[in-house]
């Protein structure tokens, strides 16, 4: 069968892409989180999140046939490796220390995100592998060091891998619901000793006199965006570091996609004093724990709004999946199951690809292994035999 002779276009600003044109290519993905939206990627950019200044220079790369957009994603010309979540900085300092640049490097992920889900866009598998082989091309255009694609897809990883990338595997912690009619159900499903520990922690935050209350979507007044902020901020700067985040990034979601938040904030005395941000997929019925942040002590707090408000919530809602972000063991206490999770990987040095090869390797029968060690500390009862 012939090659189908795409026309490809590099774009750098968000606004010459078609918001319209990049909805259709999304809908007919496996994974369409709101992460991938043209409004959430161009809020990134617009608000000076994702930008040149902040090391994250955003490029778009397009196949079209005529006038109709076949393929595209989202990459980025990376000048270090923060905000990324897979973390490739060994292989940045192999590089400097043979006196190689390995920055910059491109990056196909969502800035600041972690969460698995449609990467590369494209009405058929002719135009995602097309897609893969115009990023490895431009790469080599552009003289970069390497291409990295996080949080993959199957079929954006299957692409990947069919056209010689290399194949990274991490863990993951998501909550799967089953069926459970209420919250009591759903703890009556755990060990004992996971269930009694849940409890307890819950009661800590009861016995402080801690309340919650939750808004979503255009319920969440701009009071209550402003709190949250406030915790978000002090989150980060508590850990010695500017949040990655402003606070008009989350003013443009709040006008552009208020139906993807749903916000917790936890009061005590009448006054707020935590608050965590939780991203929804109604259409398919997914929860993403995202923000968090306390401007007041309490024993247990964080787990009460991060994992049990949420998942209650969920229950109630009829929610099918909740995912708990990059990395945590402790969430497995929480019923929070490990995923493996997927990235590619092109680097144009031929020895540094080799060796990273056999460094993938090790690296992945290390993941199994832990993925083993994992199941075995399975918090729900045994299925009855």
């Amino acid at each position: 069968m012939a090659e189908i002779d795409y026309v490809t276009r590099v774009l750098a600003d968000w606004g010459a892409v078609d918001a319209a044109q990049w909805a259709q290519l999304l809908a007919l993905e496996d994974d369409p989180s709101p992460f991938a939206r043209h409004e959430y990627l161009r809020a990134l950019s617009d608000t000076g999140c994702a930008t040149p200044d902040t090391g994250w220079t955003p490029r778009i790369l397009t196949l079209w046939r005529g006038d109709t957009l076949e393929a595209a994603c989202a990459v980025y010309l990376k000048s270090h490796s923060y905000g990324e979540y897979v973390f490739d900085w060994a292989w940045a300092n192999a590089y400097a220390q043979h006196g190689l640049a390995y920055y910059p490097k491109a990056l196909v992920a969502v800035p600041f995100t972690p969460v698995p889900g449609a990467r590369l866009l494209a009405r058929d598998g002719a135009a995602r592998a097309a897609l893969v082989r115009s990023l490895v091309r431009w790469c080599e255009e552009q003289r970069l060091s390497s291409l990295h694609l996080l949080f993959a897809q199957p079929r954006d990883a299957a692409a990947c891998a069919a056209a010689g990338l290399m194949l990274r595997h991490t863990v993951q912690f998501h909550w799967q619901n089953t069926g459970w009619p209420d919250w009591d159900a759903f703890l009556a499903s755990l060990q004992q000793d996971k269930r009694k520990k849940i409890r307890q922690e819950r009661r800590k935050v009861a016995g402080a006199g801690v309340v919650f209350r939750h808004a979503e979507g255009r319920a969440i007044a701009p009071t209550d965006w402003d709190f949250f902020y406030r915790c978000y901020e002090r989150t980060y700067w508590e850990h010695g570091n500017p949040p990655y985040l402003g606070r008009g990034f989350f003013e443009r979601m709040a006008r552009d996609m208020p139906e993807h938040w749903l916000l917790f904030i936890a009061e005590r005395e009448g006054q707020p004093i935590a608050s965590s941000l939780i991203a929804i997929d109604p259409a398919r019925r997914v929860a993403y724990g995202r923000y968090w942040g306390a401007l007041q002590r309490v024993d247990c707090l964080h787990f009460e709004a991060c994992y049990y408000q949420p998942l209650q919530w969920c229950i109630a809602q009829g929610y099918q999946r909740f995912e708990g972000g990059a990395q945590g063991e402790h969430k497995m206490a929480r019923a929070l199951l490990p995923v493996k999770t997927t990235s590619a990987h092109w680097l144009a040095h031929p020895a540094f690809a080799e060796a990273v090869d056999r460094f993938l390797e090790r690296e992945g029968e290390g993941v199994e292994q832990y993925l083993g060690h994992l199941a075995a500390r399975n918090p729900l009862k045994a299925e009855p035999s």
